[in-house]
């Protein structure tokens, strides 16, 4: 009787956790208040309403580990099954990324600078802490930029993406570095790793399309996701930029129709792969909504807010965000001009950077405070993108009511002018 009632209880946490979720979402389309914060708020409030109340808190950082490695995958997945490769986007793909990269790249030297100088820390393992924090969330920033126009909207999406891949790749390279005795080959070995990861990428996404067009029955989409989980695990034990995988056949998938060319276009049945396509962008955005939710909210649950209440903490978290919207702002600027106000605060730091903070070794450790720095700093900046994203949806708002006055006003004046003349 215990096991079923146990097992029950489970089922109503499982249904009214997605159920609330999914109100979250509602509700961050109507307010700009992005969904991601509240949960991460539920979570909070679990946490410390077991505490107050004296129940055993059961340890789900394992949990959570496995959650963010899914979830990672299938956001990525998501957001690459969105990207379309049209010769009149290249510009936008090419002006994306230096965003991504020279933004990344700036912002985790410069913070990485700042922790040498302030905590003492050496500078490759400073780095390893200031890369994830110079990552843009995706996970929060993809389902947030519904109302944005189709330009901006699509840069974020290119951005967000890239700063995921960029920020992998070049985590897990500093990592190598770090853990090498000596420094020989280590540049060799990650962009060699790079090279041989796309090519066996390009290769097993022909496949894949090929293979699973023909495939017959309705639950192929499933064994298709998880034949990607094994891939990049795979990829992953074989010290492989794993996530370049998954990113490389989401986008072969969305534009077959680009890389199947010529005599290869023939193996295809353009009906079915379209059927595949669309099935895989729906079911992989109600897995990734899914993963997400319990991601979040097993984050709230596992901080410690006391670890917020300490002067150096906020200060140095102060200086990790000054420094991430100044090289936000100087380098939109040299690429985008001056309208980049709704871009420059949409820099959320997330699920990336959580999962990347806890892959760093205990050896490599500069401190037990950063762990509040972290939670500062993806704190803040939720806070600053859903104020940002806010004022504007108070902006649109008004000028919808401007262009519905002045439409009222037209409606009356061509009334009164087809008024017949007494």
């Amino acid at each position: 009787m215990l096991e079923a009632l146990s097992t029950y209880h489970l089922i109503i946490i499982f249904s009214v956790t997605i159920i609330i979720s999914y109100f979250f979402n509602l509700y961050a389309k109507k307010s700009g208040v992005p969904a991601v914060l509240m949960l991460i708020g539920l979570g909070i409030v679990i946490n410390y309403s077991l505490r107050f109340s004296g129940l055993a808190k059961p340890d789900l950082l394992p949990i959570l580990e496995v959650l963010g490695v899914v979830g990672l995958i299938l956001i990525v997945l998501e957001a690459a099954l969105d990207l379309q490769l049209l010769k009149e986007k290249v510009g936008l793909i090419i002006k994306s990324f230096l965003v991504a990269l020279i933004g990344l790249a700036a912002t985790a030297y410069l913070a990485a600078l700042s922790l040498n100088f302030l905590m003492g820390a050496e500078l490759l393992n400073a780095l390893l802490y200031t890369i994830p924090l110079s990552i843009l969330s995706s996970a929060i920033i993809l389902p947030s930029i519904d109302d944005l126009n189709e330009e901006k909207r699509e840069f974020m999406i290119y951005e967000s993406t890239f700063s995921d891949i960029i920020g992998i790749v070049g985590f897990y390279s500093v990592l190598t570095m770090a853990g090498s005795k000596t420094g020989e080959s280590v540049y060799n070995e990650v962009f060699g790793s790079i090279v041989f990861t796309i090519i066996i990428s390009v290769l097993i996404s022909y496949i894949l399309i090929y293979i699973f067009q023909n495939i017959k029955g309705h639950v192929k989409l499933f064994l298709l996701i998880a034949i990607l989980l094994l891939l990049y695990a795979i990829g992953k034990m074989f010290h492989l930029s794993s996530l370049i995988i998954i990113l490389i056949f989401g986008i072969i998938l969305n534009n077959y129709k680009v890389f199947f060319r010529g005599g290869l276009i023939k193996l295809l049945n353009q009906e079915k792969v379209d059927e595949v396509l669309d099935d895989m962008k729906v079911i992989t955005a109600e897995t990734a909504f899914v993963v997400r939710t319990f991601f979040f909210i097993i984050f709230g649950w596992s901080v410690y807010l006391g670890s917020l209440l300490s002067f150096k903490v906020i200060g140095i978290g102060l200086v990790i965000l000054t420094i991430i919207y100044l090289i936000r702002a100087i380098v939109l600027f040299l690429f985008n001009g001056k309208d980049i106000l709704t871009q420059l605060f949409l820099a959320p730091r997330g699920l990336i950077t959580i999962l990347l903070f806890f892959a760093i070794p205990e050896e490599l450790s500069i401190g037990p405070e950063f762990q509040g720095i972290l939670l500062f700093v993806i704190l803040i900046s939720c806070l600053i993108m859903t104020w940002s994203m806010i004022n504007s949806k108070n902006k649109l708002a008004k000028i919808g009511e401007y262009e519905e006055d002045d439409l009222l006003e037209e409606d009356l004046l061509e009334e009164r002018g087809s008024e017949p003349s007494s």
